[in-house]
Protein backbone atom coordinates (compact mmCIF):
# COMPACT_ATOMS: atom_id res chain seq x y z
CA UNK A 1 0.00 0.00 0.00
CA UNK A 2 1.46 3.28 -0.88
CA UNK A 3 2.29 5.71 2.31
CA UNK A 4 0.51 9.00 2.54
CA UNK A 5 2.58 11.93 3.89
CA UNK A 6 1.53 14.88 5.67
CA UNK A 7 2.90 18.54 5.53
CA UNK A 8 3.77 20.01 9.00
CA UNK A 9 0.84 21.85 10.20
CA UNK A 10 -0.78 20.45 13.72
CA UNK A 11 -4.00 20.23 13.98
CA UNK A 12 -4.68 20.96 10.46
CA UNK A 13 -7.69 18.46 8.73
CA UNK A 14 -6.23 15.81 6.18
CA UNK A 15 -7.92 17.15 2.79
CA UNK A 16 -5.41 20.13 3.40
CA UNK A 17 -2.23 17.96 4.90
CA UNK A 18 -2.11 14.54 3.08
CA UNK A 19 0.40 14.28 0.14
CA UNK A 20 -0.16 10.76 -0.93
CA UNK A 21 2.70 9.06 -3.58
CA UNK A 22 2.63 10.09 -7.16
CA UNK A 23 2.31 13.91 -7.33
CA UNK A 24 3.96 17.49 -6.73
CA UNK A 25 3.38 20.20 -4.00
CA UNK A 26 4.67 23.71 -4.06
CA UNK A 27 4.97 25.81 -0.86
CA UNK A 28 5.92 29.15 -1.25
CA UNK A 29 7.35 31.18 2.14
CA UNK A 30 8.29 34.63 2.64
CA UNK A 31 11.19 34.52 4.97
CA UNK A 32 14.07 32.12 4.52
CA UNK A 33 13.43 31.04 8.33
CA UNK A 34 9.94 30.00 7.79
CA UNK A 35 10.90 27.91 5.15
CA UNK A 36 13.45 25.88 7.39
CA UNK A 37 11.24 25.52 9.98
CA UNK A 38 8.12 23.82 8.00
CA UNK A 39 10.97 21.48 6.77
CA UNK A 40 12.05 20.42 9.94
CA UNK A 41 8.12 20.07 11.39
CA UNK A 42 7.19 18.32 7.85
CA UNK A 43 9.98 15.46 8.56
CA UNK A 44 8.87 15.36 12.70
CA UNK A 45 5.49 14.88 11.13
CA UNK A 46 6.12 11.66 9.10
CA UNK A 47 5.91 8.25 10.49
CA UNK A 48 9.20 6.43 12.40
CA UNK A 49 9.44 4.14 8.88
CA UNK A 50 8.83 6.77 6.43
CA UNK A 51 11.30 6.84 3.94
CA UNK A 52 12.27 10.69 3.76
CA UNK A 53 15.31 12.50 1.64
CA UNK A 54 15.76 16.76 1.62
CA UNK A 55 17.48 18.23 -0.70
CA UNK A 56 19.04 21.46 0.18
CA UNK A 57 20.26 24.10 -2.40
CA UNK A 58 22.55 26.85 -1.32
CA UNK A 59 22.26 25.98 2.17
CA UNK A 60 24.18 24.03 4.80
CA UNK A 61 22.29 21.19 5.70
CA UNK A 62 24.19 20.60 8.87
CA UNK A 63 22.91 23.78 9.93
CA UNK A 64 19.25 23.49 8.45
CA UNK A 65 17.60 20.11 9.38
CA UNK A 66 17.70 19.34 12.61
CA UNK A 67 15.83 16.32 13.82
CA UNK A 68 13.57 15.22 16.19
CA UNK A 69 14.21 12.85 18.94
CA UNK A 70 10.81 12.12 19.73
CA UNK A 71 8.83 12.34 16.09
CA UNK A 72 9.80 11.55 13.02
CA UNK A 73 11.75 8.89 10.79
CA UNK A 74 14.96 7.36 12.29
CA UNK A 75 16.81 8.32 9.53
CA UNK A 76 16.33 10.43 6.21
CA UNK A 77 18.94 11.01 3.29
CA UNK A 78 20.22 14.32 2.75
CA UNK A 79 21.39 15.91 0.05
CA UNK A 80 22.90 19.09 -1.44
CA UNK A 81 22.51 20.76 -5.13
CA UNK A 82 24.23 23.89 -6.18
CA UNK A 83 21.99 27.25 -6.80
CA UNK A 84 21.42 26.58 -10.44
CA UNK A 85 19.15 25.66 -13.45
CA UNK A 86 21.14 22.73 -14.80
CA UNK A 87 21.19 21.04 -11.11
CA UNK A 88 17.38 21.51 -11.45
CA UNK A 89 17.27 19.38 -14.34
CA UNK A 90 19.61 16.71 -13.59
CA UNK A 91 18.07 16.36 -10.41
CA UNK A 92 15.68 13.11 -11.16
CA UNK A 93 18.93 11.69 -12.76
CA UNK A 94 21.15 12.29 -9.64
CA UNK A 95 18.52 10.73 -7.18
CA UNK A 96 18.20 7.42 -9.22
CA UNK A 97 22.04 7.18 -8.93
CA UNK A 98 21.96 7.37 -4.90
CA UNK A 99 18.51 5.26 -3.93
CA UNK A 100 15.79 3.45 -4.80
CA UNK A 101 12.87 6.12 -5.15
CA UNK A 102 9.63 4.03 -4.56
CA UNK A 103 7.80 5.34 -1.45
CA UNK A 104 10.07 8.08 -0.88
CA UNK A 105 9.17 11.80 0.53
CA UNK A 106 11.51 14.25 -1.13
CA UNK A 107 11.35 17.85 0.53
CA UNK A 108 13.34 20.32 -2.03
CA UNK A 109 13.94 23.74 -0.41
CA UNK A 110 15.42 26.30 -2.74
CA UNK A 111 17.76 28.86 -2.35
CA UNK A 112 16.05 32.52 -1.69
CA UNK A 113 14.47 33.83 -4.76
CA UNK A 114 16.04 30.44 -7.13
CA UNK A 115 13.23 30.70 -9.74
CA UNK A 116 13.48 34.66 -10.67
CA UNK A 117 15.85 34.26 -13.31
CA UNK A 118 14.02 30.77 -14.81
CA UNK A 119 11.39 31.56 -17.26
CA UNK A 120 7.86 30.57 -16.99
CA UNK A 121 8.10 28.07 -20.09
CA UNK A 122 11.03 26.55 -18.54
CA UNK A 123 9.66 26.13 -14.88
CA UNK A 124 6.66 24.32 -16.82
CA UNK A 125 8.67 22.09 -18.18
CA UNK A 126 10.26 20.95 -15.10
CA UNK A 127 7.30 21.20 -13.37
CA UNK A 128 6.07 18.32 -16.22
CA UNK A 129 9.05 16.09 -15.94
CA UNK A 130 8.89 16.11 -12.21
CA UNK A 131 5.38 15.08 -12.38
CA UNK A 132 5.98 12.24 -14.54
CA UNK A 133 8.95 11.17 -12.34
CA UNK A 134 6.99 10.96 -9.33
CA UNK A 135 4.00 9.21 -10.98
CA UNK A 136 6.66 6.38 -12.65
CA UNK A 137 8.62 5.81 -9.05
CA UNK A 138 5.36 5.90 -6.68
CA UNK A 139 7.18 8.74 -4.54
CA UNK A 140 6.49 12.48 -3.68
CA UNK A 141 7.91 15.79 -3.90
CA UNK A 142 7.62 18.94 -1.84
CA UNK A 143 8.80 22.09 -3.38
CA UNK A 144 9.83 24.75 -0.70
CA UNK A 145 10.77 27.63 -1.77
CA UNK A 146 11.36 30.68 0.07
CA UNK A 147 11.49 34.61 -1.62
CA UNK A 148 10.53 37.96 -1.09
CA UNK A 149 9.00 37.96 -4.53
CA UNK A 150 6.58 34.71 -4.12
CA UNK A 151 3.11 36.67 -5.91
CA UNK A 152 4.81 36.91 -9.24
CA UNK A 153 5.50 32.84 -8.39
CA UNK A 154 1.92 32.14 -6.97
CA UNK A 155 0.57 33.96 -10.14
CA UNK A 156 2.46 31.68 -12.58
CA UNK A 157 1.67 28.53 -10.99
CA UNK A 158 -1.87 28.82 -9.91
CA UNK A 159 -2.71 27.44 -13.90
CA UNK A 160 -0.49 24.25 -13.68
CA UNK A 161 -3.07 22.41 -11.65
CA UNK A 162 -2.24 19.47 -14.22
CA UNK A 163 1.32 19.03 -13.26
CA UNK A 164 0.94 20.39 -9.55
CA UNK A 165 -1.26 18.74 -6.69
CA UNK A 166 -0.76 21.59 -4.14
CA UNK A 167 0.14 25.10 -3.80
CA UNK A 168 0.22 27.09 -1.15
CA UNK A 169 1.79 29.99 0.20
CA UNK A 170 2.90 31.09 3.73
CA UNK A 171 3.01 34.75 4.67
CA UNK A 172 4.01 36.60 7.60
CA UNK A 173 2.03 39.04 9.16
CA UNK A 174 4.38 40.40 11.72
CA UNK A 175 2.64 38.19 14.84
CA UNK A 176 1.08 35.24 13.43
CA UNK A 177 1.33 33.88 9.56
CA UNK A 178 -1.43 33.19 7.38
CA UNK A 179 -1.63 29.98 5.42
CA UNK A 180 -2.78 30.75 2.08
CA UNK A 181 -3.95 27.70 -0.12
CA UNK A 182 -4.27 28.24 -3.72
CA UNK A 183 -5.82 24.71 -4.07
CA UNK A 184 -4.37 20.78 -2.65
CA UNK A 185 -5.54 17.76 -4.52
CA UNK A 186 -5.43 14.02 -2.59
CA UNK A 187 -7.46 11.25 -1.74
CA UNK A 188 -9.82 13.00 0.08
CA UNK A 189 -10.96 15.38 -2.58
CA UNK A 190 -10.05 18.80 -4.11
CA UNK A 191 -9.70 22.11 -1.75
CA UNK A 192 -9.34 25.58 -3.30
CA UNK A 193 -9.14 28.97 -1.63
CA UNK A 194 -8.58 28.39 1.38
CA UNK A 195 -6.95 30.90 4.15
CA UNK A 196 -6.47 29.78 7.58
CA UNK A 197 -4.05 31.78 10.30
CA UNK A 198 -1.15 29.45 11.31
CA UNK A 199 0.83 30.04 14.99
CA UNK A 200 4.26 29.71 15.44
CA UNK A 201 5.63 28.36 18.45
CA UNK A 202 8.33 26.31 19.79
CA UNK A 203 9.20 25.44 16.85
CA UNK A 204 5.81 23.98 16.20
CA UNK A 205 3.39 24.75 13.01
CA UNK A 206 0.24 24.65 14.68
CA UNK A 207 -3.63 26.13 13.71
CA UNK A 208 -4.93 28.91 15.37
CA UNK A 209 -7.99 27.57 17.54
CA UNK A 210 -10.73 29.34 16.06
CA UNK A 211 -9.91 28.67 12.82
CA UNK A 212 -11.18 24.79 13.66
CA UNK A 213 -14.50 25.99 14.10
CA UNK A 214 -14.44 28.56 12.11
CA UNK A 215 -16.49 28.20 8.20
CA UNK A 216 -14.07 30.06 5.73
CA UNK A 217 -16.06 32.82 5.03
CA UNK A 218 -17.57 32.62 1.00
CA UNK A 219 -20.08 35.63 0.45
CA UNK A 220 -18.15 38.95 1.34
CA UNK A 221 -19.95 40.55 -1.27
CA UNK A 222 -21.33 43.81 0.46
CA UNK A 223 -17.75 44.74 1.99
CA UNK A 224 -16.01 47.63 0.42
CA UNK A 225 -12.40 48.62 1.32
CA UNK A 226 -11.40 51.44 0.17
CA UNK A 227 -8.31 54.09 0.88
CA UNK A 228 -9.52 56.98 2.79
CA UNK A 229 -8.86 59.43 0.33
CA UNK A 230 -11.33 58.01 -1.71
CA UNK A 231 -13.84 59.35 0.08
CA UNK A 232 -12.60 63.09 0.10
CA UNK A 233 -12.76 63.02 3.86
CA UNK A 234 -16.44 62.26 4.28
CA UNK A 235 -16.99 59.66 6.60
CA UNK A 236 -17.52 55.63 6.08
CA UNK A 237 -21.15 55.68 4.29
CA UNK A 238 -22.38 52.47 5.79
CA UNK A 239 -21.11 49.56 8.18
CA UNK A 240 -20.03 47.80 5.03
CA UNK A 241 -17.32 49.74 4.59
CA UNK A 242 -13.86 49.95 5.44
CA UNK A 243 -11.23 52.52 5.34
CA UNK A 244 -7.59 52.48 5.18
CA UNK A 245 -4.46 54.89 5.68
CA UNK A 246 -2.96 53.87 2.29
CA UNK A 247 -2.70 51.35 -0.38
CA UNK A 248 -0.10 49.11 1.20
CA UNK A 249 -2.54 47.78 4.27
CA UNK A 250 -5.32 47.87 1.59
CA UNK A 251 -4.31 45.41 -0.52
CA UNK A 252 -2.75 43.55 2.45
CA UNK A 253 -6.66 43.12 3.78
CA UNK A 254 -7.78 42.51 0.54
CA UNK A 255 -5.69 39.07 0.16
CA UNK A 256 -8.50 37.48 2.51
CA UNK A 257 -11.44 38.78 0.57
CA UNK A 258 -13.56 36.65 -1.99
CA UNK A 259 -16.07 38.95 -3.62
CA UNK A 260 -15.31 42.09 -1.86
CA UNK A 261 -14.95 45.54 -3.44
CA UNK A 262 -11.92 46.84 -3.14
CA UNK A 263 -10.69 50.96 -4.38
CA UNK A 264 -7.06 52.01 -4.80
CA UNK A 265 -6.46 55.83 -4.84
CA UNK A 266 -4.01 56.56 -7.59
CA UNK A 267 -2.42 60.26 -6.87
CA UNK A 268 0.87 60.31 -8.92
CA UNK A 269 2.47 58.36 -11.78
CA UNK A 270 4.83 56.61 -9.83
CA UNK A 271 2.36 54.46 -8.13
CA UNK A 272 0.81 52.99 -11.37
CA UNK A 273 3.24 49.98 -11.69
CA UNK A 274 3.21 49.26 -7.98
CA UNK A 275 -0.71 49.47 -8.11
CA UNK A 276 -0.49 47.54 -11.51
CA UNK A 277 1.40 44.48 -9.35
CA UNK A 278 -1.39 44.37 -6.72
CA UNK A 279 -4.30 44.43 -8.64
CA UNK A 280 -2.66 41.24 -10.72
CA UNK A 281 -1.82 39.52 -7.70
CA UNK A 282 -5.45 40.01 -6.37
CA UNK A 283 -6.96 39.24 -9.60
CA UNK A 284 -5.09 35.68 -10.05
CA UNK A 285 -5.20 34.57 -6.68
CA UNK A 286 -8.26 35.86 -5.30
CA UNK A 287 -10.92 34.88 -8.57
CA UNK A 288 -13.22 36.90 -10.83
CA UNK A 289 -15.74 37.80 -7.83
CA UNK A 290 -13.84 40.77 -6.36
CA UNK A 291 -14.82 44.12 -7.86
CA UNK A 292 -11.49 46.10 -8.32
CA UNK A 293 -11.52 49.55 -9.01
CA UNK A 294 -9.28 52.98 -8.91
CA UNK A 295 -9.90 56.09 -8.57
CA UNK A 296 -7.60 58.73 -9.46
CA UNK A 297 -7.25 61.56 -7.50
CA UNK A 298 -5.18 64.03 -9.27
CA UNK A 299 -4.92 64.13 -12.92
CA UNK A 300 -1.75 61.27 -13.63
CA UNK A 301 -2.85 58.47 -15.82
CA UNK A 302 -2.03 58.40 -19.38
CA UNK A 303 -4.30 56.15 -21.89
CA UNK A 304 -1.30 53.24 -22.11
CA UNK A 305 -1.35 53.41 -18.03
CA UNK A 306 -5.64 53.11 -17.75
CA UNK A 307 -4.73 49.94 -20.10
CA UNK A 308 -2.33 48.36 -18.17
CA UNK A 309 -4.25 48.86 -15.46
CA UNK A 310 -7.18 47.12 -16.78
CA UNK A 311 -5.68 44.65 -18.25
CA UNK A 312 -3.67 43.70 -14.40
CA UNK A 313 -7.69 42.87 -13.49
CA UNK A 314 -9.30 46.13 -12.66
CA UNK A 315 -12.70 46.35 -13.17
CA UNK A 316 -13.18 50.19 -13.49
CA UNK A 317 -11.02 53.10 -13.19
CA UNK A 318 -12.75 56.49 -12.57
CA UNK A 319 -11.34 59.81 -14.01
CA UNK A 320 -9.70 62.67 -12.08
CA UNK A 321 -12.79 65.07 -12.77
CA UNK A 322 -15.29 62.81 -12.01
CA UNK A 323 -17.09 64.12 -8.34
CA UNK A 324 -18.01 62.16 -5.43
CA UNK A 325 -21.23 61.33 -6.30
CA UNK A 326 -20.68 60.32 -9.69
CA UNK A 327 -17.86 58.18 -8.01
CA UNK A 328 -20.55 56.27 -5.63
CA UNK A 329 -22.50 55.61 -9.20
CA UNK A 330 -20.00 54.09 -10.98
CA UNK A 331 -19.25 52.09 -7.62
CA UNK A 332 -22.84 50.85 -7.48
CA UNK A 333 -22.68 50.20 -11.04
CA UNK A 334 -20.32 47.25 -10.60
CA UNK A 335 -21.92 45.37 -7.98
CA UNK A 336 -22.61 41.66 -8.93
CA UNK A 337 -20.43 41.68 -11.77
CA UNK A 338 -17.90 38.71 -12.64
CA UNK A 339 -14.42 39.72 -14.22
CA UNK A 340 -14.53 37.94 -17.33
CA UNK A 341 -11.33 39.39 -19.20
CA UNK A 342 -8.15 37.76 -19.48
CA UNK A 343 -5.68 38.52 -17.30
CA UNK A 344 -1.77 37.05 -17.96
CA UNK A 345 -0.13 34.83 -15.70
CA UNK A 346 2.94 37.11 -16.06
CA UNK A 347 2.98 40.56 -15.39
CA UNK A 348 5.81 41.64 -17.22
CA UNK A 349 3.82 40.58 -21.04
CA UNK A 350 1.33 43.35 -19.43
CA UNK A 351 4.51 45.70 -18.68
CA UNK A 352 6.07 45.46 -22.10
CA UNK A 353 2.95 44.86 -24.03
CA UNK A 354 0.89 47.79 -22.62
CA UNK A 355 3.14 50.21 -21.89
CA UNK A 356 4.59 52.45 -25.44
CA UNK A 357 7.48 51.56 -27.42
CA UNK A 358 10.30 52.31 -25.83
CA UNK A 359 12.11 54.13 -28.82
CA UNK A 360 11.56 57.32 -29.86
CA UNK A 361 12.90 59.74 -32.72
CA UNK A 362 14.63 58.83 -35.89
CA UNK A 363 14.87 55.14 -36.90
CA UNK A 364 15.99 53.08 -39.96
CA UNK A 365 13.35 52.11 -42.44
CA UNK A 366 13.79 48.65 -41.09
CA UNK A 367 13.99 49.14 -37.54
CA UNK A 368 10.76 51.30 -38.35
CA UNK A 369 8.87 48.64 -40.45
CA UNK A 370 9.69 45.72 -38.06
CA UNK A 371 8.72 48.44 -34.41
CA UNK A 372 5.40 49.25 -35.86
CA UNK A 373 4.97 45.86 -37.02
CA UNK A 374 4.69 44.58 -33.12
CA UNK A 375 2.69 46.96 -32.33
CA UNK A 376 0.31 45.56 -34.61
CA UNK A 377 0.80 42.16 -34.30
CA UNK A 378 0.28 42.94 -30.00
CA UNK A 379 -3.23 41.31 -28.97
CA UNK A 380 -3.02 42.66 -25.31
CA UNK A 381 -3.78 46.49 -27.27
CA UNK A 382 -6.88 47.17 -28.27
CA UNK A 383 -7.99 46.87 -31.75
CA UNK A 384 -7.81 50.21 -33.83
CA UNK A 385 -6.08 51.89 -30.97
CA UNK A 386 -2.51 51.25 -30.98
CA UNK A 387 -1.47 54.73 -32.89
CA UNK A 388 -1.73 56.56 -36.22
CA UNK A 389 0.89 56.84 -38.59
CA UNK A 390 1.15 59.39 -41.21
CA UNK A 391 3.58 60.34 -44.38
CA UNK A 392 4.37 63.48 -44.87
CA UNK A 393 6.03 64.55 -48.42
CA UNK A 394 8.12 68.02 -48.40
CA UNK A 395 7.13 70.69 -50.32
CA UNK A 396 9.26 71.73 -53.84
CA UNK A 397 12.68 73.25 -52.51
CA UNK A 398 13.02 71.65 -49.31
CA UNK A 399 14.48 68.16 -49.10
CA UNK A 400 13.40 65.47 -46.84
CA UNK A 401 16.45 65.19 -44.66
CA UNK A 402 16.00 68.94 -44.37
CA UNK A 403 12.05 68.52 -42.89
CA UNK A 404 13.55 65.87 -40.32
CA UNK A 405 16.06 68.44 -38.46
CA UNK A 406 12.65 70.18 -37.59
CA UNK A 407 10.82 66.89 -36.49
CA UNK A 408 11.37 66.77 -32.88
CA UNK A 409 8.69 63.96 -31.06
CA UNK A 410 9.11 64.32 -26.98
CA UNK A 411 6.97 61.32 -26.00
CA UNK A 412 8.35 58.16 -26.25
CA UNK A 413 6.97 55.90 -28.91
CA UNK A 414 6.61 58.50 -31.55
CA UNK A 415 9.19 57.59 -34.33
CA UNK A 416 10.16 58.94 -37.77
CA UNK A 417 12.14 57.36 -40.77
CA UNK A 418 12.73 58.84 -44.48
CA UNK A 419 12.83 57.30 -47.35
CA UNK A 420 11.60 57.16 -51.09
CA UNK A 421 11.19 61.10 -50.55
CA UNK A 422 8.64 60.81 -47.60
CA UNK A 423 8.99 61.33 -44.02
CA UNK A 424 7.04 58.82 -42.31
CA UNK A 425 5.92 59.42 -38.31
CA UNK A 426 4.15 56.39 -36.30
CA UNK A 427 2.34 58.46 -32.75
CA UNK A 428 1.75 55.52 -30.30
CA UNK A 429 -1.75 55.30 -28.94
CA UNK A 430 -2.82 58.97 -30.88
CA UNK A 431 -6.11 59.43 -31.54
CA UNK A 432 -6.80 60.36 -35.48
CA UNK A 433 -9.04 63.25 -34.07
CA UNK A 434 -6.00 64.47 -32.14
CA UNK A 435 -3.60 64.42 -35.21
CA UNK A 436 -3.24 67.78 -35.81
CA UNK A 437 -2.88 68.82 -32.29
CA UNK A 438 0.13 66.37 -32.09
CA UNK A 439 2.12 67.54 -35.49
CA UNK A 440 1.22 71.14 -33.68
CA UNK A 441 3.41 69.99 -30.92
CA UNK A 442 6.43 68.01 -32.89
CA UNK A 443 6.84 70.57 -35.24
CA UNK A 444 8.01 74.51 -34.55
CA UNK A 445 6.63 75.40 -37.88
CA UNK A 446 2.78 74.82 -39.58
CA UNK A 447 2.90 71.59 -40.96
CA UNK A 448 1.44 73.21 -44.22
CA UNK A 449 4.23 75.69 -44.74
CA UNK A 450 6.80 72.04 -44.98
CA UNK A 451 4.93 69.62 -46.37
CA UNK A 452 2.75 69.40 -49.97
CA UNK A 453 0.64 66.51 -48.96
CA UNK A 454 -0.18 64.16 -46.51
CA UNK A 455 -1.18 60.64 -46.11
CA UNK A 456 -3.37 58.74 -42.64
CA UNK A 457 -3.74 55.49 -41.38
CA UNK A 458 -5.01 55.21 -38.42
CA UNK A 459 -6.78 51.67 -38.31
CA UNK A 460 -4.94 48.55 -37.62
CA UNK A 461 -5.49 46.62 -41.18
CA UNK A 462 -4.68 49.89 -43.30
CA UNK A 463 -1.37 50.06 -41.18
CA UNK A 464 -0.31 46.90 -41.90
CA UNK A 465 -1.16 46.92 -45.58
CA UNK A 466 0.85 49.97 -45.61
CA UNK A 467 3.77 48.42 -43.97
CA UNK A 468 3.73 45.39 -46.56
CA UNK A 469 4.72 48.38 -49.23
CA UNK A 470 6.96 50.21 -47.35
CA UNK A 471 9.07 47.21 -47.15
CA UNK A 472 9.16 46.59 -50.35
CA UNK A 473 11.62 50.13 -50.77
CA UNK A 474 14.83 48.99 -52.13
CA UNK A 475 17.75 50.31 -49.10
CA UNK A 476 19.04 52.54 -51.92
CA UNK A 477 15.87 54.59 -51.40
CA UNK A 478 16.57 54.77 -47.67
CA UNK A 479 17.05 57.80 -46.30
CA UNK A 480 19.88 59.14 -43.26
CA UNK A 481 19.57 62.70 -41.54
CA UNK A 482 21.98 65.12 -42.00
CA UNK A 483 25.88 64.87 -40.68
CA UNK A 484 26.01 66.89 -37.40
CA UNK A 485 28.17 69.83 -38.05
CA UNK A 486 31.25 69.99 -35.50
CA UNK A 487 32.04 73.51 -34.50
CA UNK A 488 32.57 75.78 -30.83
CA UNK A 489 28.94 76.20 -29.88
CA UNK A 490 29.47 79.73 -28.38
CA UNK A 491 28.06 80.88 -25.31
CA UNK A 492 24.85 83.63 -25.68
CA UNK A 493 24.98 86.06 -24.02
CA UNK A 494 20.51 85.71 -22.69
CA UNK A 495 18.75 85.62 -20.05
CA UNK A 496 15.31 84.09 -19.44
CA UNK A 497 12.40 86.21 -18.71
CA UNK A 498 9.51 83.74 -17.91
CA UNK A 499 8.80 83.05 -21.62
CA UNK A 500 11.36 83.40 -24.24
CA UNK A 501 14.78 83.77 -24.09
CA UNK A 502 16.27 87.51 -24.62
CA UNK A 503 19.89 88.40 -25.42
CA UNK A 504 21.43 90.81 -23.23
CA UNK A 505 23.33 93.75 -25.08
CA UNK A 506 26.52 94.47 -24.29
CA UNK A 507 28.39 97.91 -24.86
CA UNK A 508 30.68 98.35 -27.96
CA UNK A 509 33.35 101.02 -28.31
CA UNK A 510 33.81 102.00 -31.92
CA UNK A 511 36.58 104.38 -30.92
CA UNK A 512 38.92 104.18 -28.57
CA UNK A 513 40.47 108.21 -27.70
CA UNK A 514 43.41 106.78 -25.76
CA UNK A 515 44.63 105.40 -28.41
CA UNK A 516 46.78 107.66 -30.54
CA UNK A 517 46.49 107.47 -34.62
CA UNK A 518 49.21 108.57 -37.03
CA UNK A 519 47.48 110.54 -40.07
Amino acid sequence: MDPVFSIGISSLWDELRHMPTGGVWWLNADRNEDALSMVNQTIASQTGNAKVAVICMGNDLEKSVKLDEAHGPEKIQLFSMPNSEKGLYSLPRDLLCSLQPTHYLFILICANNAWQNISSERLRQWLAKMNKWTQLHRCSLLVINPGNNNDKQSSLLMGEYRTLFGLASLRFQGDQHLFDIAFWCNEKGVSARQQLTLRHQDNRWELAQQEEAEIQPRSDEKRILSNVVVLEGAPPLSEHWMLFDNNETLFNEARTAQAATIIFSLAQNNQIEPMARSIHTLRRQRGSALKIIVRENTASLRATDERLLLGCGANMVVPWNAPLSRCLTLIESVQGQQFSRYVPEDITTLLSMTQPLKLRGFQKWDVFCEAVHNMMANTLLPADGKGVMVALRPVPGIRVEQALTLCRPNRTGDIMTIGGNRLVLFLSFCRVNDLDTALNHIFPLPTGDIFSNRMVWFEDSLISAELVQMRLLSPEMWGKPLPLTQGPNPVLNAEHDGRVWRRIPKPLRLQDDTVERTS
